[in-house]
């Protein structure tokens, strides 16, 4: 691979399409300050965002070295039983004795904390912002344009347990990251609200969703239920035409 430079990585990630937030309904939000917002969404269900977690040289430095220092991997899944290659690069990242990560019928390779010791002074940045937290293992994500994705999912693996925190932080180009919540199966063709059938059809024609504007050196933590109540993804954008990395810190139990 050829070596990346800083100011080749800001000269490609500066023509990025720059997203607006929105929200399709307003949640219940909390902001202790201009750099943090707290989504409160429900049954136990927490996201919450900060936009400038690191600083823009240092985010710009750590993209640098893990465009360059990691090894990236573009396996072949599978997805409602058909093998596929997964549309995005990733390198996956752990402590000693923790059992084995499988998604989508794909094993990766473990790979040491000590490999990659940058990793570890932003976990520890990580651990600081967030107490309490006790993260030991990291999935790395690469998308090289706007054509890389991650589909609807929830990260429920029972190696998380039932409430798991997890942490995002992204590198690059601006995408969009959006969650909605999983359709409720014991009311799923039941009239439990008591409402006329065709205000219900209204009602559940808009059903809950959000979107996030993923900065450069911003962190997105999902808490609580979320994983258990709502699907997340980031999609396609045609105009997102280069360079992201994510991070995505988990506690396997």
């Amino acid at each position: 691979m050829a070596t990346v430079t800083k100011l080749n990585l800001k000269a490609e990630t500066g023509d990025c399409h720059r997203l607006e937030a929105e929200q399709t309904e307003a949640p219940a939000e909390l902001s202790d300050s201009r750099t943090k917002r707290v989504v409160e969404l429900g049954n136990g269900c927490e996201v919450i965002y900060m936009p400038r977690f690191l600083n823009y040289d240092q985010s710009w430095d750590y993209l640098e070295y893990l465009n360059r220092n990691i090894p990236w991997n573009r396996p072949t899944i599978r997805v409602f039983g058909r093998s596929c290659v997964q549309p995005r690069d990733s390198c996956y990242v752990a402590s000693e004795g923790l059992p084995q990560l499988v998604y989508s019928g794909y094993q990766p390779h473990a790979y040491s904390w000590d490999e990659f010791p940058p990793l570890k002074d932003i976990l520890d940045a990580v651990h600081k912002t967030l107490p309490g937290s006790r993260f030991n293992s990291l999935l790395l994500n690469r998308y090289k344009g706007g054509d890389d994705y991650v589909g609807w999912h929830a990260d429920d693996e029972k190696l998380y347990g039932p409430t798991p925190e997890i942490a995002s932080l992204s590198f690059g180009c601006e995408r969009e990251f959006l969650l909605k919540k999983k359709p409720d199966k014991t009311s799923r063709g039941k009239n439990t609200s008591g409402e006329p059938p065709r205000k219900r059809l209204k009602k559940d024609a808009f059903p809950d969703k959000h979107s996030f504007v993923l900065k450069h050196g911003s962190l997105l933590v999902m808490r609580g239920y979320t994983q258990r109540d709502w699907l997340h993804s980031v999609p396609k954008r045609v105009k997102a035409d280069s360079l992201r990395i994510n991070l995505t810190f988990r506690l396997v139990l």
